[in-house]
């Protein structure tokens, strides 16, 4: 359903559509009008389903203008709290006196003392600089309108429990309370018994993906790549037809004035456009006068052309549940198709959820060069003479040039090499802008973070001895969280199987799983060896990454 139907003010309305937020993910279409008609509720819901404009947009409803804070959000981690006090802010932009105020430990504890003084409407923190405030009196909590607990799973797991109930101790009664967890455990049921009043469960369903004829691929890149890398794709798979999914109206726009400028056929579907524009672009589509739509999600929807060769997603979509609706698009009626999935940094997360969730067999893909597109034209060019000598078309009025060239005692495998290289020449190829970290010899890899332990994005490590053989992945469902790190899953591998050190490849260490290059002929052998072990007094369990 679309925002519009929820009785929002003009206000929270415009703070939305400046987002880019076109229609409600499933969890915000069960939990906004709940929590605009005062219930409590627990949302079982994944990271990146859109969360924060689930409950933010009601808090953001029920906040007056006024210096006492009426809003607060407890979180696990900085970074969290940094997210989710920018969303918030951006929804809010247009409703006058909404102060929104990040608190988080490493922070200048000076500057968050001045902002409340000031005073703040809505305070995002994590647990344990909460306490600081509350323990100095910086911080009131007797009037609050709304409480939220964002992940809560992940802070009962990170050892907050007693500093969490510390905090809701401290806040009124007539409060209304959201807990949001990835998981419905006892201690969020204990919780909830302590400091909720007969609340609404929503629990968000994710469907499982089972398209036989898509080939999915997935690509690790920075955000800068996007666009060149998608040119690449598109040349090299030459579709008919292709869809690019991007989240936003506005990157829709800003990819298509990009695509255009290259040459390419492609026209924008989103919801700013008028029905008569939507037709016009579908028509367009459907008789193939362009070659690339570029859309969001809700525009897309209700789409069905029969021959889409590739889907591809720019943006990683917002909801597990997108993913199935995009590459759905292509594989119409038996038919094969391709889809090619962008992750950038923190993307990485998110897709292993994705995959979980749908069952996707996903393949990673290396990025392709300049070097690839030259053999993809020379593939092309062969192919098409092979499709002209198929024809068996009446080839006599050029048959004088080329008797007239066997006469001058050129060969004929010189005079067809000759004829190639003008047709070839003639085709002048896409002028491609070369990446320093693909062109060049040097591949680009995801950076290990370089931020504080509890940081949700991608730890790589590396043996500095390894092959260069590139290999599959496995999945290890233990991360950072469990107390893996590189060090330590690489000497468990080297103890547990037959594999030897310099094939060991890139290690991955995420918060809640792991994943490690491994040559093929290598998988079954350290999947069966290292299956039930424990790395770090956790027991593991190992398998193919993506199935």
């Amino acid at each position: 359903m679309r925002f519009e139907e929820f009785s929002l003010s003009k206000e929270i309305l415009k703070g939305i559509k400046g987002m880019g937020f076109e229609e409600t993910s499933p969890i915000q279409a069960s939990s906004i009008e709940p929590l605009l008609e005062g219930k409590d509720i627990i949302g079982q819901a994944q990271t990146g389903t859109g969360k924060t404009a689930a409950f933010g947009i009601p808090m953001l409803e029920l906040i007056n203008k006024g210096g006492q804070v009426q809003g607060l959000v407890l979180v696990p981690t900085r970074e969290l709290a940094i997210q989710v006090s920018n969303e918030l802010a951006e929804l809010g932009k247009y409703k006058s006196g909404v102060q929104v105020l990040p608190v988080y430990g490493g922070a200048d504890i000076r500057r968050q003392l001045k902002a409340l003084k000031r005073g703040v409407q809505i305070v995002v923190g994590t647990p344990g600089r909460l306490m600081d405030h509350l323990r100095r009196k910086s911080l009131k909590l007797d009037n609050l309108k709304m409480v939220v607990l964002d992940e809560a799973d992940e802070m009962f797991a990170m050892g907050f429990r007693d500093d969490m109930k510390t905090i809701m101790d401290q806040t009124n009664e007539n409060k209304q309370t959201c807990f949001f967890s990835a998981t419905m455990g006892s201690d969020i049921q204990n919780f909830s018994k302590l400091y909720q009043k007969e609340p609404l469960i929503i629990r968000v369903k994710h469907k499982e993906l089972i398209v036989e004829n898509i080939q999915q691929h997935y690509l690790e890149m920075t955000g800068q790549m996007k666009t060149e890398i998608l040119s690449r794709i598109i040349d090299i798979n030459e579709p008919e037809l292709a869809i690019v999914f991007c989240n936003t109206k506005r990157m829709v726009d800003n990819l298509v004035g990009e695509l255009s400028s290259r040459g390419y056929s492609a026209d924008a579907l989103h919801g700013d456009l008028k029905q008569n524009q939507r037709d016009m672009v579908m028509n367009k589509f459907r008789k193939g006068t362009i070659d690339i739509l570029v859309a969001t999600d809700v525009a897309a929807r209700g789409i069905d052309v029969g021959n889409v060769d590739i889907v591809v997603n720019y943006d990683l979509p917002q909801d597990e549940e997108y993913y199935v609706h995009r590459i759905g698009r292509t594989a119409r009626a038996g038919k094969e198709g391709k889809s090619f999935t962008f992750v950038v940094g923190r993307d990485a997360h998110k897709l292993q959820e994705i995959i979980k969730y749908t069952k996707a067999k996903m393949e990673y893909m290396e990025l392709p060069t300049i070097d690839d597109m030259r053999e993809t034209k020379k593939d092309h060019l062969k192919d098409a003479l092979v499709e002209q000598l198929e024809k068996k078309e009446n080839l006599k009025k050029y048959n004088s040039i080329v008797d007239s060239l066997l006469q001058e005692e050129y060969g004929p495998v010189e005079i067809a090499a000759a004829m190639m290289k003008l047709f070839d020449e003639n085709q002048k190829m896409r002028d491609y802008e070369k990446l320093d970290r693909v062109d060049y010899g040097k591949k680009y890899v995801m950076p290990r973070s370089t931020r504080s332990s509890r940081d949700k994005s991608p730890k790589r490590g590396k043996n500095p001895k390894r092959s260069r053989r590139k290999g599959s992945r496995i999945f290890i469902d233990k991360g950072e969280r469990d107390g893996l790190n590189p060090a330590a899953v690489f000497a468990a591998i080297k103890s547990e199987s037959d594999i030897p050190s310099h094939l060991i490849g890139d290690i991955a260490i995420m918060k809640n799983f792991s994943f490690v290059e491994i040559p093929k002929d290598y998988m079954d052998q350290t999947i069966k060896s290292l299956d039930g072990k424990k790395i770090k007094n956790k027991k593991v369990r190992v398998e193919v990454a993506g199935n």
